[in-house]
């Protein structure tokens, strides 16, 4: 049993290998469901639960770190009852600790099971030189990631493919992306997002492409279940 995760620079490919290797490996995808079942564990209310990813986070602002405020990642909203029995719903703010836990347990409790990818959310921190984990980076030329940002903008904003303005909107998504990526794991981990020796392999689909990126990845699963020690 074995757990990757997938550190991606944005536009790089890095989600679709991810969505590749689950389906050819048969594994199953870090997502909302495993969180709801480390909270279960936890005891925790399944109105709580936030997927505390790069893709909701965001840098604090200066003062709220300085002064150690607490960032309120989401709202959310429970139901209260009194001493009467009279419910009501009560508005209730998520801070970055409690959402921050349940991911950290969630990916805690795929590393328990194994055959889970594991895309972003600090993974290659939390597990870092676990026995069964492989790290991998996704990275791309940037004209690449361009080009796959412009696509997508055109397919889900009707944005017109060659304009000025849709490619500095998708290099600026890119920049705001990757920075996001980069100050999750430096904050949370004190490590840094682009730092090769935090992987097993670093791979460039600018060369290699999706598919051959995949099976590379699917190649080191093997060698590691072969190598795997019995007993």
């Amino acid at each position: 049993m074995s757990v990757i995760t997938i550190s991606r620079q944005f536009g790089s490919g890095g989600d679709a290998i991810a969505d590749q290797l689950c389906r050819i490996l048969n594994y199953r995808q870090f997502d909302k469901r495993l969180i709801s079942e480390a909270a279960i564990d936890a005891a925790v209310s399944e109105q709580e639960i936030v997927d505390f990813s790069e893709d909701n986070y965001r840098v604090n602002k200066f003062f709220d770190r300085l002064f150690k405020r607490s960032r309120i990642v989401a709202t959310t909203h429970i139901w209260k009852e009194d001493t009467s029995g009279v419910r009501e719903i009560e508005e209730m703010n998520l801070g970055e600790e409690h959402a921050l836990f349940l991911v950290q347990k969630a990916i805690e409790l795929a590393y328990r099971t194994g055959d889970t990818g594991i895309v972003g959310r600090g993974g290659q921190g939390l597990l870092k030189d676990r026995p069964d984990v492989l790290d991998f980076r996704i990275e791309a030329p940037m004209e690449d990631r361009i080009q796959r940002l412009k696509a997508q903008l055109k397919e889900e904003q009707h944005m017109p493919l060659d304009t000025i303005d849709t490619r500095r909107a998708a290099q600026d998504l890119i920049e705001a992306k990757d920075a996001a990526s980069a100050d999750y794991l430096k904050h949370f981990y004190g490590k840094d997002w682009s730092d090769p020796m935090l992987y097993h392999a670093v791979l460039n689909t600018g060369m290699l492409g999706i598919d051959q990126a995949t099976q590379l990845i699917i190649e080191m699963v093997h060698c590691l279940e072969v190598v795997r020690p019995t007993g």
